[in-house]
């Protein structure tokens, strides 16, 4: 291998490769600061730190590759009218190894080189040594959450845990086997969090806590027990060249082991004050609303800051308020929020698309309502498929008709939000509220602060519910976690005597809902080895070619949008073949 070459796939370089030349007059004195230089003082050092925290995945952004997030387009939540955006050629499945994604892959070890340099270093910063071990802990968890963010992609990758140099023989680089991997994950996270602080101080408000290297194990331990993972005969003859299995064998106790590592994040989350986030008022929607703006708030465990993050809004706005309507929530995903007593509205689909209605749950798909919620979620005169659903609906998804910073939402195609020229428009009739400030202006130029949560208490809940499920059964604990999350959600608890497999749908349910368009559901069918049927199938929307007026039936008509693809092979991504052909020692991924 060529010295470029390493450098290219190993990201030798801690910025982001070679872009292009300055003048060496042009250069500022800290830009030829040497590695001795950097560690030499204790700001150059910290600045260093703060790299590390620059390569986190913009995972907000769900249109751009540089988000390294097409997984929630590439879900059965969103459609976007993009024809560009990389999740449309997962959708469609039209990559390959070498045509798909490389960005997760680069920038991923990017950032652990970055790591492995200043883990290697730190030790000749002059500073207290209390600070050091923060720091160390910082960088430890970092580098541990870069390699679970390429395994929950890849599976099986090459564990990274010095610097190499260039002129080494790079033939010894080799994908570790799964179990290998997911032991350094729990190891380093171990390891950070007897280091860390368990709050962020003030001043360093965004940095790693204890907690949050505790819940990255929890999930980490919760995907090594799910079918992906644990014993997946499809992966059972994948071999490296010498013969070495990648994947392992099932392991019996696996579920009671991420029990037993959400449990342990959870007691000491609890311990050191955090909180399920709730409004002023506890009221269910501005509780779920308000979680994701309000930052630093109790329930985050780790998040990154955005700072003036306006490509969300604009994208998720309707392009008659100068948005580009490129968020669209498909109509399944509209059809799982549950009625506000609990009740089930939609409990499968006939052939043709259309859906099985469930009467008792006072669900109606035809009509209008007269009145508006007592309760202030929506006004009168919107189509009944839209009324008295649970809380979190209101919060997610904006709807034809239905209220948005300040007016009626007109997606009809003679509408003022409705389709124009070009891919401005929301191709299934909604639009992502979750995440989106009421109190944006995209015309006046007027945005927020946005933060993007990667941990919260929460989803650590739902991961020991789940966990806990899967190895005893639906137990006290597990109805306690759930319904703790159903309960700020404004919903009934679940009700009594439900047996494994129920509960394994109940909760598989709720992670559907309160984990939505968070880049869970993605990962969540794929370890659950049911995307080949969530992913394979029609995605269905509104008719945003027709309707001329408000409460016109024929905007109201479930349209197909795109019909999707999926294959066994794309339960994990390809190794880009580029890589491989500079490492040949990197083997393919099964169907690859």
């Amino acid at each position: 291998m060529t010295k470029l070459k390493a450098i290219i796939l190993f990201a030798l370089l801690s910025a982001g490769g070679l872009s292009c030349k300055k003048d060496f007059l042009d250069k500022t004195p800290d830009e030829d600061l040497t590695i001795q230089d950097v560690f030499s003082k204790r700001q150059y050092a910290e600045s260093f730190l703060t790299g590390i925290y620059g390569n986190l995945p913009a995972e907000m952004n769900f249109a751009n590759s540089w988000g390294n997030n097409p997984f929630v387009g590439a879900a059965d939540e969103m459609e976007m009218p993009y024809t560009d955006v990389f999740s449309r050629f997962m959708n469609n499945g039209s990559w390959a190894p070498d045509n798909t994604m490389t960005e997760i892959w680069t920038n991923s070890f990017q950032a652990i080189r970055k790591s492995n340099v200043f883990l290697e270093n730190v030790s000749k910063v002059p500073m207290a040594e209390p600070d050091r071990q923060q720091w160390i802990g910082e960088a430890t968890f970092l580098r541990a959450f870069y390699h679970f963010l390429l395994m929950r992609v890849y599976g099986p990758v090459p564990i990274m845990d010095r610097t190499y140099q260039s002129d080494e023989d790079f033939k010894q680089i080799k994908r570790m086997p799964l179990s290998e991997g997911i032991k350094f994950i729990a190891d380093e996270c171990d390891k950070a969090a007897a280091m860390l602080r368990p709050n962020s101080e003030a001043r360093d408000l965004g940095r790693v806590t204890s907690v949050a290297a505790l819940a990255l194990k929890a999930r980490v331990m919760l995907y090594s027990a799910s079918p992906l993972w644990n014993g997946n005969p499809d992966y059972q003859n994948c071999t490296d060249h010498d013969g070495t299995k990648l994947f392992p064998e099932f392991k019996a106790d696996a579920w009671s082991v991420a029990a037993n590592s959400a449990k342990a994040a959870i007691t000491a989350a609890e311990a050191s004050g955090y909180r399920l986030y709730r409004a002023a008022d506890n009221n269910p929607v501005k509780s779920y609303q308000e979680l994701f703006l309000v930052r630093n708030n109790s329930e985050i465990l780790f998040a990154r800051n955005m700072g003036v993050f306006d490509q969300f809004e604009r994208t998720a706005t309707p392009n008659g308020m100068g948005g580009w309507s490129g968020l669209a929530p498909t109509q399944e995903i509209v059809d799982a929020y549950q009625m506000a007593d609990g009740q089930t509205p939609i409990t499968g689909y006939n052939s043709d698309g259309s859906p099985i209605i469930n009467a008792a749950s006072g669900y109606i798909e035809d009509g209008y309502t007269p009145t508006a919620s007592p309760l202030g979620y929506y006004p009168s005169d919107i189509r009944n498929m839209y009324v008295n659903r649970e809380p979190r609906f209101y919060a997610t998804v904006t709807y034809n008709e239905a209220i948005w910073r300040g007016r009626r939402i007109e997606f009809m195609i003679l509408g003022r939000d409705g389709r124009k020229t070009g891919p401005d428009f929301t191709p299934t009739g909604y639009l992502l509220r979750k995440f989106s400030d009421p109190t944006v202006d995209v015309v006046q130029g007027k945005f927020t602060l946005k933060t993007w949560i990667f941990f919260r208490l929460g989803e650590l809940y739902l991961n020991y519910a789940e966990a806990l499920n899967e190895a005893s059964g639906p137990v006290a604990d597990v109805y306690k976690y759930v319904n703790a999350i159903r309960e700020r959600s404004g919903l009934p608890n679940l009700e009594a005597g439900l047996s494994k497999e129920q509960m394994r749908e109940k909760i598989r349910h709720e992670r559907r809902i309160e984990l939505a368009f968070e880049t869970h559901r993605y990962f969540d069918t794929h370890r659950w080895k049911i995307a080949e049927i969530t992913d394979n199938k029609i995605i269905t929307g509104m008719n945003v070619e027709a309707g001329s007026y408000f409460q016109d039936n024929r905007y109201y008509t479930r349209t197909i949008i795109e019909k999707r693809v999926f294959e066994k092979k794309h339960y994990l991504w390809p190794i880009p073949q580029a890589e491989i052909n500079k490492v040949p020692t990197l083997v393919q991924n099964p169907g690859w």
